[in-house]
């Protein structure tokens, strides 16, 4: 770890320097997954403290929806959770400490403070999703005059149009958009740019135009019979449902389709009265992003999965019967680790429906474009960029990738006002910065690894759920699950180094380590920005060039600390954070 930055007064250090990032990539590997780099060590160590309002408001510094991504994040970081190693059972259960820090906070929520004055730009967000409402939350808090368009009558997207109440309360969504909107960010509902107003018109009035217009137009099967009544697209029939249209889906529903809005559909159908529920898949089980949570749940309501089959026509005069579908089979890997989907010729079969879900993704509604037609489609940016080829234009999330996840969304919509901020006002707001700061050991325990994963509770009586749609399945953590739950975090953010110049090679810290986390080695190996990149170890004590903890496999249980005797290892805590840069 390097330390000679730039330093504020006591022990907190700054650095921007390449090691200090790529040690964050291999040492915290929760935050480094997360699209928003959410400090999740720091959260969850808060949360044990039952320092609930700080652990929301730490979730909030970054993704800020700490609520709502608490129960529909896609939970990137949990993939990589050190916990998770074959050794040591499942990952932490971090999505739902995030949920709890929001459920238990004790103090009413406080309009969130600008950090800068007015700057006298002028921006206008188009949608008010995930990635809109955070570029703009973003760009208000450091003096932006923001307008967002809403195309439907309130904020939110996807959030509150396309995710069913079950999952996500619209409580939730209203109190957490609205402490965004309290920024002083006007809001204008029922306006759709390109049809109320026209797209030149903002650009004339505003010194920036963000495209946040997200993924509303389905994409279709191309098949036969898409046409016939009774078969809708995902989003269709999730935006009806939560807009309080509900479809007739009759007895019998096959979904195809294999995210969370197939999973969504296939559950609120049942909350409809059907009997029936497929989910069709053309893979496997085995290969669905969805959360073990929502296959798991979605079983227990009665969804049914069926795999390996790809839909050939749908049936039907005016109205559809049923789809046929041919079988599949997996063939090789391609370069993604996805295997190539093979029809099997001669396997055709039939399954009724009354009603067909076809929720297999969405893509941007075109939008006219200064100087162009009305389906000009945008020229965007290179690499992770939001600039398009129109000057004062950016585009971000959804409608600029294609859709992806809540949490990317966020993040890129962040970003995007970064870009923005930088170009109107000659300089950017806030700089990504590894932060270093001495501190203590903690209270953690060797036997807190063998704690078992606290699961989130839900509504156990089925027929309680399917009779009540809006009843939300998740209950959440307890004060008491929540803790136990926090206490299988390693701490991953805490730094363990032994000074080698005053380590006097006694072993004291080997001995009391409770796992091959201390070790005698020959080299230390860095890579091409100098981060530490391997240890080359020996039982040769000649060939002993240091004591070296490896944090990769340290619990953070503190053993070493208290037994050395000449006091020479040290605890830092490192973490990825955003500083301000307010001066002009």
């Amino acid at each position: 770890m390097s330390i000679e930055k730039d330093t504020i007064p006591s022990s907190v250090v700054y650095s921007s320097e390449p090691e200090d990032f790529r040690y964050i990539a291999v040492n915290i590997p929760c935050q480094e997954a997360c699209p928003a780099y959410t400090n999740v060590p720091a959260y969850i160590r808060a949360l044990y403290e039952n320092r609930y309002d700080d652990s929301y408001e730490i979730n909030r510094l970054v993704n800020i929806f700490p609520g709502i991504l608490g129960r529909v994040c896609s939970r990137p970081c949990e993939d990589l959770c050190r916990h998770g190693e074959a050794e040591l059972g499942r990952p932490v259960n971090i999505c739902h400490i995030k949920r709890a820090a929001a459920d238990m906070r004790r103090k009413p929520d406080k309009a969130v403070p600008r950090v800068s004055a007015e700057i006298g730009k002028r921006v206008a967000v188009v949608g008010s999703g995930p990635a809109g409402l955070a570029a703009a939350h973003d760009l208000a808090s450091v003096g932006f005059s923001v307008t967002i368009y809403e195309a439907l009558s309130e904020p939110g997207g996807m959030l509150r149009y396309g995710i069913p109440e079950f999952r996500l309360p619209r409580e939730v969504v209203r109190e957490e958009v609205g402490r965004i909107i309290d920024l002083g960010i006007t809001l204008k509902t029922g306006v759709r740019v390109g049809r109320d107003l026209a797209l030149p018109e903002l650009l004339q009035d505003y010194d920036g135009v963000l495209l946040a217009a997200g993924c509303y137009q389905a994409r279709s099967l191309n098949i036969d019979g898409e046409e016939l009544a009774g078969v809708y697209s995902g989003l269709e029939f999730m935006m009806e449902v939560c807009q309080g249209r509900n479809p007739a889906v009759g007895e019998r529903v096959l979904v195809i389709g294999a995210g969370f809005t197939a999973f969504d559909c296939a559950r609120t159908s049942l909350r409809l009265g059907a009997r029936e529920v497929r989910i069709c898949l053309r893979r496997t089980e085995e290969d669905l992003t969805v959360t073990r949570d929502e296959i798991h749940e979605a079983k227990r309501e009665g969804v049914k999965i069926e795999s390996l089959m790809l839909s050939h026509r749908i049936n039907g005069d005016d109205r559809v019967t049923g789809v046929e579908f041919v079988r599949t089979r997996p063939g090789e890997k391609n370069e993604q680790g996805k295997s190539t989907i093979t029809s099997i010729e001669g396997s055709e079969f039939v399954f009724e429906a009354d009603t067909v879900i076809v929720a297999t993704g969405q893509s941007p509604r075109p939008m006219a474009l200064p100087g162009g037609g009305p389906d000009e489609i945008l020229e965007l940016g290179g690499g992770d960029g939001s600039a398009t080829g129109v000057a004062g234009l950016y585009a971000t999330g959804d409608y600029l990738t294609g859709p992806t996840t809540v949490i990317g969304a966020l993040a890129r919509g962040r970003r995007a006002a970064e870009e923005i901020a930088r170009d109107l006002a000659g300089h950017p707001f806030r700089h990504q910065m590894i932060r270093m700061e001495e501190t203590v050991i903690t209270d953690r325990e060797r036997s807190w690894d063998f704690l078992p994963r606290q699961e989130m509770a839900t509504v156990e009586d089925i027929s309680a759920r399917l009779g009540k749609p809006g009843l939300e399945v998740e209950t959440g953590f307890t004060e008491t699950t929540a803790a136990d739950e926090a206490k299988r975090c390693y701490l991953c953010y805490l730094h363990y180094e032994i000074d080698i110049d005053r380590c006097i090679y006694c072993r004291y810290c080997i001995d009391v380590a409770p796992r091959d986390c201390i070790k005698l080695v020959d080299e230390v190996e860095t890579d091409e920005v100098g981060a530490i990149s391997g240890l080359v170890e020996t039982k040769d004590w000649g060939r002993v060039n240091a004591v070296v903890i490896d944090n990769s496999r340290c619990i953070r249980c503190g053993a070493c600390v208290r037994v050395c005797p000449v006091d020479c290892i040290s605890v830092t805590r490192v973490e990825r954070v955003e500083k301000l840069d307010l001066e002009k």
